[in-house]
């Protein structure tokens, strides 16, 4: 028995590599949180599949009350299972798992605290990033700014993970829902993991489609004002299916 639990831990350790381990945190799982955990992981692997991230960069996190359930750091998500739910409260103490919370936890806090958000997704997007580098706002090349709340600031550099970043963003989500990080990514919420995605994939192809435009040679794409955009936005309250 005592060589098994042996085999066991060391298919374990060899799972997550150098990722640090130690005993379970806290209590345990309740359903929701097992039910979201499962959610958190298949929008996590869909940022890798869909090209939104390499490897182990970028992170996603769910609100479940007053725990945030979040990717651990440096372990690939196709490795993730439900044993390795990892949250926090929001205060960043950990309460359930073994694992080490993503490093850019400080953003994703920030923002539980900051506004109603249920789900955050943050993304190395390449698009999204190569437009942080060249401008402070992304130029209004389509409609569909307004389903962000206008145009995409970029919040100025700061190093990964500290609170300086943390408030950077804060300040570029000012009634927006998304913001690029400069030199870095995206950051987008929703009320759910699905609207959360959804936007984030909305703000890498508008991002796509500016530097396609403005890449034409002697042509200068044509941009909305932002009174178009606003009356977009407004349309857009009443857009989809009710009851």
């Amino acid at each position: 028995m005592v060589e098994e639990r042996r085999d066991q831990r060391g298919e374990r350790d060899a799972r997550e590599g150098s990722q640090e381990v130690g005993e379970a945190w806290g209590r345990s799982v309740r359903p929701e949180e097992t039910e979201a955990w499962e959610a958190l992981v298949a929008t996590a692997r869909r940022t890798v599949s869909e090209g939104l991230v390499v490897g182990t960069s970028g992170n996603v996190s769910v609100r479940v009350g007053d725990t945030v359930l979040v990717t651990p750091s440096g372990v690939p998500y196709d490795r993730l299972s439900p044993e390795d739910v990892t949250g926090v409260d929001l205060a960043g103490d950990r309460v359930l798992g073994s694992l080490v919370p993503t490093s850019e936890l400080p953003m994703h806090l920030a923002i539980y605290r900051a506004t109603d958000a249920g789900a955050i997704v943050h993304t190395h997007a390449v698009h999204a990033t190569a437009v942080s580098t060249l401008v402070p706002e992304l130029p209004l090349i389509h409609y569909m700014a307004a389903a962000l709340g206008g145009p995409v600031r970029v919040a100025p550099y700061a190093t990964y993970g500290t609170d300086e970043l943390a408030e950077n963003m804060l300040r570029a989500l000012t009634d927006r829902t998304a913001c690029l990080l400069q030199n870095h990514g995206t950051v987008a919420y929703g009320t759910t993991l699905d609207q959360a995605y959804d936007r984030t994939a909305q703000l890498e192809w508008m991002c796509r489609v500016w530097l396609t435009a403005s890449s034409v040679p002697g042509l200068t794409p044509t941009l909305l004002s932002q009174g178009q955009v606003a009356e977009v936005g407004e349309r857009l309250r009443g857009y989809g299916q009710r009851g």
